[in-house]
């Protein structure tokens, strides 16, 4: 969640199923803003949604073993996900799709039933991203049989990035904050405090005074968690973020990861490996020099990268904290 302390001004919406807020730092361009971030979000719906019986991800999920002609901004959208999934070893990969459905989430979240009966969950290592073709040049992908993508884990934090990029560019001055469901793009000049940002596992907690707070100056931030999007099935707790290796939701130590990097896709990458590697995590976030705070299941805070101690200085600068495996 965002807070300020120098005036500015906010525009507050729904999308992907979860919150959007836009912010900027001159009030007269907060319209136009909106509207480029609205564009975007638009856009990226109509290529990803899997939910979307029209979008485009939806005909190349139901069209196996052909050579699909996708859209620029789809090549851009699974690019990033198989980056993804490259950077972390496989912890992050797009072919969860079918696990993620079979683990009950099958249906636009709002749609999915919060308790159910059971379900029967069987360890099988997903297909991987490697089985994933994708020729950026002819702007074609092809799926063996079996294989359906999802792109949740990369997708809304890259779509508010190219969001903040396509406001920034509308307005021409100040800067830009877009927000989705938590995942956090800014662009431009900052406030003078930077972007004040509270830790939380929920996006749409309120803000409250007191509570850990952050200011960065660019690039993004981003949190996947266990404890959100999470439903019951016959009594059994799950939740949609995957393990590639059982092809079952992930019950590794960490119930929530947050994570800053020089983008807000990246940080999500890191902040969603982070939950699938467990332990391992501490290790690799470091490793790639990225500020985290990981809440373990007791509640108990670990800070790593740099991350501030609450009783410290509130600012990180994402400049100095870029993912150094992105080659």
């Amino acid at each position: 969640m965002t807070k300020t302390r120098t005036p500015v001004a906010i525009a507050d919406g729904r999308a992907f199923g979860g919150s959007l807020r836009v912010i900027v730092t001159h009030e007269p361009d907060l319209a136009a803003a909106k509207s480029a971030v609205d564009e975007i979000v638009q856009a990226v719906d109509l290529a990803a949604n899997r939910f979307r019986e029209d979008s485009e991800l939806s005909r190349v999920n139901a069209t196996p073993e052909r050579a699909v002609v996708i859209s620029p901004l789809l090549v851009k959208l699974i690019s990033a996900a198989l980056r993804g999934a490259r950077l972390t070893g496989g912890a992050v990969d797009p072919t969860v799709g079918s696990a993620v459905k079979l683990a009950g989430y099958d249906a636009d979240f709002a749609a999915v039933p919060r308790d159910g009966m059971a379900i029967e969950l069987i360890v099988s290592r997903i297909p991987g991203w490697q089985a994933v073709v994708l020729d950026a040049g002819s702007r074609t992908v092809r799926l063996p049989r079996g294989v359906d993508i999802d792109l949740g884990a990369t997708a809304k934090a890259l779509t508010s990035d190219l969001a903040a990029a396509a406001a920034l560019s509308q307005i021409g001055r100040g800067g830009v904050l877009v927000s989705l469901g938590g995942d956090i793009a800014v662009a431009g000049e900052p406030p003078p405090e930077g972007w004040l940002i509270q830790a939380s596992e929920d996006s749409g907690a309120p803000i409250q005074e007191g509570q850990e707070t952050i200011s960065i100056r660019s690039g993004g931030i981003a949190t996947s968690s266990t404890t959100v999007r999470r439903w019951t099935r016959g009594g059994v707790a799950l939740h949609h973020i995957i393990d590639p290796d059982t092809g079952l939701p992930s019950d590794g130590p960490w119930r929530t990861a947050t994570v800053i990097a020089g983008t807000c896709v990246d940080a999500n990458i890191a902040s969603t490996a982070a939950i699938v590697m467990g332990q391992a995590a501490i290790e690799w976030l470091e490793g790639s020099r990225l500020p985290a705070r990981l809440v373990d299941r007791t509640g108990s805070v670990h800070r790593l990268g740099g991350w501030p101690k609450p009783s410290e200085s509130t600012f990180v600068s994402q400049q100095t904290h870029r993912q150094s495996r992105q080659h």
